[in-house]
């Protein structure tokens, strides 16, 4: 079974994003060898993505003129695109759900790779708010943006979480992974 796994670069103060959609200028403060590095484990062992329509647009808009071996995983991999408004979708390998909240569950039964939600805030709020999450990882990059989108705004449900690493960046970011504890049984 596919676990479901929420990856983010937030700052410190808990923006995946500035004021402006794609405002990601910070995600350069924790960009390097090890993230890519990173980038690239979660990738290989991923056998399908998940985005909103908006993450979607612009990943697409970015990773089909990309190269190298994160681009290449990136448009070779299974895509889901979550969106009652999107009628195509023309990046490789990806299909339109109406329906998230419905259709993520079946997701989850139909493989073995991991599923990663990238970016995609207000997708990830209904992730949280209907508990499909298996896994939350994020890069805490160092910096106070003091304005932007908040990944977790109120309203989600509360959700007591095991840490399970904790890891620092040479370039002064931390990645932090968290599960829900009743999925560990805790």
């Amino acid at each position: 079974m596919r676990k479901l796994i929420m990856w983010n670069v937030v700052t410190l103060d808990g923006y995946f994003e500035g004021e402006k959609n794609w405002d990601l200028s910070f995600h350069e403060l924790v960009w390097g060898k090890e993230l890519e590095e990173l980038s690239l484990t979660q990738l290989k062992s991923a056998d399908l993505l998940v985005f909103g329509a908006t993450t979607y647009k612009g990943m697409a808009d970015y990773w089909t003129k990309a190269e190298g071996e994160i681009a290449k995983f990136m448009n070779e991999i299974q895509k889901v695109v979550c969106s009652t408004t999107l009628k195509t979708a023309d990046w490789n390998n990806t299909i339109i759900v109406n329906d998230a909240v419905a259709e993520i569950p079946k997701l989850k039964q139909q493989g073995n790779g991991d599923m990663f939600v990238f970016g995609s805030g207000n997708l990830s709020e209904s992730l949280m708010k209907a508990e499909l999450f298996d896994e939350f990882r994020l890069c805490i990059a160092p910096v106070l943006l003091g304005k932007g989108r908040l990944l977790f705004n109120q309203g989600i449900p509360h959700e007591k979480l095991k840490l399970l690493e904790a890891r620092p960046l040479a370039a002064g970011g931390i990645i932090l992974r968290y599960a829900p504890k009743e999925k560990f049984g805790g």
